[in-house]
């Protein structure tokens, strides 16, 4: 069915609030129409392309810097950091994260976007992984959008800070770890 321009733009403006890291792709399949119709309804409305949507949240949102690593070393784009409770990365998967064979993600990748985000929502100047379990749920294909969330869970009796990731791409989860994190101040 059909909807008018007004009635698409009114919507394309509720998706992107709602989920500011969608694409023009995903915004041009959901609504039926080309990505050129998107990036002219985006402009129109004077919606930033991904990218500086992306930087915008990154700039806005929060305040807080990593302590325990230079935010360079965080894989993927920090989208948003709360110390010792919470963060969110996004990697967009690259023609050097895939095997060259079938393009399917290197699972170091994940793992490090995954790690280094553990490392980047501890709330300390040194913070090491002492011990992680994963599972990687499903394959990553290049082009594909990791967005990794963190969430700081607690401490073990042994003093350790265990921080939960998960990965998705889209809403379906490809990457799951415990990472249980030795800090200095602890």
């Amino acid at each position: 069915m059909k909807i008018s321009k007004m009635e698409r733009q009114r919507l394309l403006k509720e998706t992107i609030e709602s989920t500011p890291f969608i694409t023009d792709e995903e915004l041009a399949k959901k609504f039926n129409v080309s990505i050129q119709t998107i990036r002219l309804d985006r402009m129109e409305l004077s919606i930033p392309e991904l990218r500086e949507r992306i930087k915008s949240v990154a700039t806005y949102q929060w305040n807080e810097t990593v302590k325990a690593l230079p935010i360079d070393e965080v894989i993927g784009e920090l989208i948003d950091l709360e110390l010792d409770n919470r963060a969110i990365s996004m990697l967009i998967i690259k023609r050097e994260h895939v095997f060259s064979r079938n393009k399917i993600a290197r699972g170091h990748h994940l793992f490090a976007q995954a790690n280094s985000l553990a490392v980047a929502v501890i709330n300390d100047e040194l913070a090491l992984t002492a011990k992680s379990e994963i599972k990687f749920t499903r394959q990553v294909k290049e082009g594909e959008r990791v967005v990794a969330k963190a969430f700081v869970e607690g401490e073990t009796d042994k003093g350790l800070t265990v921080v939960r990731v998960n990965s998705f791409v889209g809403n379906e989860k490809v990457f799951t770890g415990l990472f249980y994190m030795y800090r200095s101040n602890d």
